[in-house]
């Protein structure tokens, strides 16, 4: 399912039309994968979160452009994912992550070597989707939201609201290793009670807007990215934190009213994968592209200036940190 936006607009070309046409590797897994730290070749291997995978994969093909005989190799296996089975044991540079790391997985990296250096590089209006036929909802009150998801909550669209469909919900979400359902969970579910289980769960976004675009009665959520490339298939809702019912929206996540949704959205590079010139060179450009209209054509918020700059300094200085 292409892109309108690509984030190479002078090709003419789809951003995924694009990356087919030069080859970026853009996989679902990372089976058989080399270890960053012992390769010879000119690789990037990246894993993690599905939500920064719409910006990665973009900033690989326009990198793919400038430097051809790089293969940088993007894949989605959640945040979590990525970071427990890819990136701490030292098989891929760089992690996508919708979320900051955790604690168990700086012990993790920790045990291997690995430091992961944290740079921020978009943000995100977390969006609550349903079906465009779902005409009796626009908005939903935070309370209404945890309601919907937390464990032994409402089980149809009428206990939330009496005169809403006496209908079971249909639901999509993140799967548990996603950064996206951390994020969700501490938001809006709470510590007090547990995110529910049945529901289906996924790190595949786009089953969520083929199962939400299926069924009357479904209710999903993800990243933004994801509601704009489909606008006219699913239909996001509105969420009210206390002041009225705001959209989702680059603008509203920028000027810091929707909430509590709007989020950071960060890379992470292994300390140890720097001495690789390669990596080093993409991070530049990575960081570089943050602060660019190739961020917004994705669905996201680019970072500003000033934490542009701050992140290339962040890099520099740990590059001369393992290389000297």
């Amino acid at each position: 399912m292409s892109r309108d936006a690509s984030g190479v607009p002078a090709t003419g070309l789809g951003r995924r039309e694009l990356i087919a046409a030069t080859g970026v590797a853009a996989t679902a897994g990372l089976a058989g994968c080399t270890d960053v730290l012992a390769e010879e070749g000119r690789q990037v291997p990246i894993a993690g979160s599905s939500t920064v995978f719409p910006v990665t994969e973009a900033v690989a093909a326009a990198y793919f452009e400038e430097r051809p005989s790089v293969n940088v190799s993007v894949s989605q296996t959640g945040t979590g994912g990525g970071f427990s089975n890819f990136f701490c044991p030292g098989m891929t540079a760089i992690n996508n992550a919708s979320r900051e790391v955790a604690d168990a997985e700086l012990e993790q990296c920790a045990e291997n070597g690995i430091e992961p250096i944290e740079f921020t590089i978009a943000t995100d209006a977390l969006t609550v989707v349903v079906n465009p036929d779902a005409d009796w909802i626009d908005c939903l009150t935070v309370e209404e939201l945890r309601e919907i998801w937390r464990a032994d909550g409402a089980q149809r669209w009428s206990d939330v609201r009496d005169d809403w469909p006496d209908e079971e919900f249909e639901l999509y979400g993140a799967a548990t290793t996603s950064g996206t359902f951390d994020y969700f969970n501490e938001a809006v579910i709470g510590e007090d009670v547990n995110h529910r289980g049945d529901y289906h769960a996924t790190e595949q976004d786009r089953t969520i807007v083929q199962g939400v675009r299926g069924s009357r009665h479904a209710i999903g959520y993800f990243g933004f990215s994801f509601y704009a490339e489909n606008p006219n298939q699913i239909k996001a809702v509105g969420i009210d934190s206390g002041d009225g019912c705001v959209e989702p929206s680059l603008q509203t996540a920028m000027d810091g009213e929707y909430t509590p949704l709007s989020r950071p959205l960060f890379i992470y590079a292994s300390d140890q994968a720097l001495v690789n010139p390669e990596v080093q060179d993409f991070l530049r450009f990575y960081i570089e592209q943050s602060a660019t209209d190739l961020v917004e054509e994705v669905g996201y918020v680019p970072v500003t200036e000033d934490v542009r700059d701050e992140n290339l300094e962040k890099l520099e200085t740990a590059i001369d940190e393992v290389t000297a």
